[in-house]
């Protein structure tokens, strides 16, 4: 089995943001393109991630003293910057995904963003990704064997 490259399994069409757009135009971005992860870009490189999660957690709690018109007010001048997690974990297309994926284990989260040598945006690795490769490889294993699989025996 070869060793598969982030390169070879990254999303290469990512949808970016800039610090300064506003939360609500963010989430917009999230539900219309079925997307959780967002990578901010700033001058060309990238800055920080925002997450749906991220957005989730960002609304304000019904326990606190703001009536409902304050609440919106305060929401509709939030922006990603406020968020976003900065200088996120990356990595560069020449990783192994089996690398990629032990970060995301070992850090508990859910992308990374790939980038180039000079620090810019060039796509974005996800789980999902990891996992259509695992997909991949276990329908292959299925097609080459002539063996069933072992099963466990009570």
């Amino acid at each position: 089995m070869r060793l598969e490259l982030v390169q070879d399994w990254m999303t290469r069409e990512v949808i970016t943001v800039g610090p300064d757009i506003l939360l609500s135009d963010a989430h917009n971005l999230m539900t219309t393109h079925a997307i959780r992860r967002l990578p901010v870009v700033e001058n060309g490189r990238l800055a920080g991630i925002v997450t749906y999660g991220d957005i989730r957690s960002a609304r304000p709690s019904t326990a606190n003293n703001l009536n409902i018109w304050e609440m919106q007010y305060v929401m509709a001048q939030l922006v990603v910057a406020e968020i976003m997690t900065p200088n996120p974990m990356t990595v560069w297309e020449d990783t192994t995904v089996g690398e990629a994926a032990q970060t995301l284990l070992k850090h508990k989260i859910g992308s990374l963003p790939v980038v180039s040598r000079e620090a810019s945006l060039v796509g974005i690795i996800t789980e999902s990704d990891i996992f259509r490769l695992v997909a991949r490889d276990w329908r292959r294993a299925e097609d080459e064997s002539t063996e069933p699989y072992a099963r466990y025996s009570r």
